[in-house]
């Protein structure tokens, strides 16, 4: 009868034991369980909780570093004293006004490219009273980003740091792109002039297609003008 009595109680320690392990180690168990169900739900995207993406944080960087050098050079254009007038041809009023601009600046020089023939530009000059040997006229440009590549280098070479742009209001934001690129390449800083014209504004893709002509110039040295006249229905240039 004792004995019997000692084997019940030892199973029933021994079953208390048991249940109090289980219960010591139940948790622990179901928490490294969840761990790791945690860890496979993030790898899968299926978490709450989500990193920000580093690409926002690159495009944020890039848009404010592009805002404060817009900024600068805007600065820097307004307390800029231009050593020459560099007038894009293609109207016989931005010659007109190149004249009447370069009254009010007797020591600059003033560069013409592929502006109306040589004789009548001349006269325009001569008859504004600005002395033809400041006059520099040149017809080696075809387009918008030919009348930068082709006078660049030129310019630098006269110790030219620093221009007049004069061109119609139309067409002055894509000169003005075209020549931050350009002569900005060589250390050139332009000081954009706009004459009020009746056309309508240039469509936004000249501008981008003539900067990326322009940055290709920069890298390889070729404008891309015979892809751009062989392009089916390619747009003008002025």
């Amino acid at each position: 009868m004792d004995q019997d009595i000692d084997r019940s109680v030892i199973v029933i320690a021994y079953d208390r034991s048991v249940r109090r392990q289980k219960f010591c180690d139940g948790p622990e168990v179901n928490e490294e369980k969840m761990i790791k169900a945690r860890t496979r739900q993030r790898g899968l995207g299926l978490g709450k909780e989500r990193r920000p993406k580093k690409r926002f944080w690159g495009l944020g960087l890039i848009v404010i570093m592009g805002g404060l050098w817009w900024g600068y050079r805007n600065i820097q254009t307004y307390f800029l004293r231009p050593e020459a007038i560099f007038v894009l041809g293609g109207h016989e009023d931005r010659e007109r006004f190149a004249a009447k601009l370069a009254l009010l600046h007797p020591n600059l020089p003033i560069w013409v490219s592929s502006g109306s023939p040589k004789d009548y530009t001349r006269k325009i000059f001569d008859k504004t009273g600005v002395k033809l040997g400041r006059l520099h006229l040149d017809y080696s440009a075809t387009d918008t980003v030919t009348n930068f590549t082709t006078l660049v280098d030129r310019l630098k070479s006269e110790g030219i740091h620093s221009v007049y742009l004069v061109t119609s209001d139309s067409h002055m934001r894509r000169a003005q792109i075209v020549g931050e690129i350009v002569f900005g390449s060589r250390g050139i800083i332009i000081k954009p002039i706009s004459i009020p014209s009746d056309l309508p504004p240039e469509p936004l893709q000249k501008s981008l297609r003539d900067g990326a002509r322009a940055l290709l110039w920069v890298l390889t040295g070729n404008t891309g003008e015979k892809w751009v006249l062989h392009s089916p229905g390619h747009l003008s240039r002025k």
